[in-house]
């Protein structure tokens, strides 16, 4: 199933498939964050590095909801569909992030942060 929202590019998506592709083949990896989403008027965080390749629906990343314990997971980007922030404003693509470590480093950080730092 693809999604109707735009948020991935191709070239995105084809590395987001190719994490997952990696990950479910059993080889340990720790690539660096994909994409960056987030709810722009509340203070919800996702970086993305894997789309489940059996399922494209279900995205792997770093996912903060604004509540001071990020953490590693799945996200089922259905749901993000769904989600509005205060304001009413959709889940959105930050098309200005530029990955600057891998996604273990993110998650460290935001550990001892209690938020995603970017």
């Amino acid at each position: 199933m693809r999604l109707s929202h735009p948020w991935f590019t191709k070239a995105q998506r084809r590395q987001l498939l190719l994490n997952g592709q990696r990950s479910a083949a059993g080889k340990n990896i720790d690539p660096l964050p994909v994409v960056k989403l987030a709810l722009f008027d509340a203070a919800a965080t996702w970086l993305l590095s894997e789309l489940d390749p059996a399922d494209p629906t279900r995205a792997f990343g770093l996912c903060d909801l604004g509540l001071g314990s990020p953490e590693l997971g799945y996200v089922d980007l259905t749901e993000l569909v769904r989600l509005r922030g205060y304001l009413k404003l959709p889940v959105s693509r930050d098309i200005y992030f530029q990955p600057q470590k891998p996604l273990s480093a993110y998650a460290a950080d935001a550990r001892t942060a209690g938020r995603i730092i970017v």
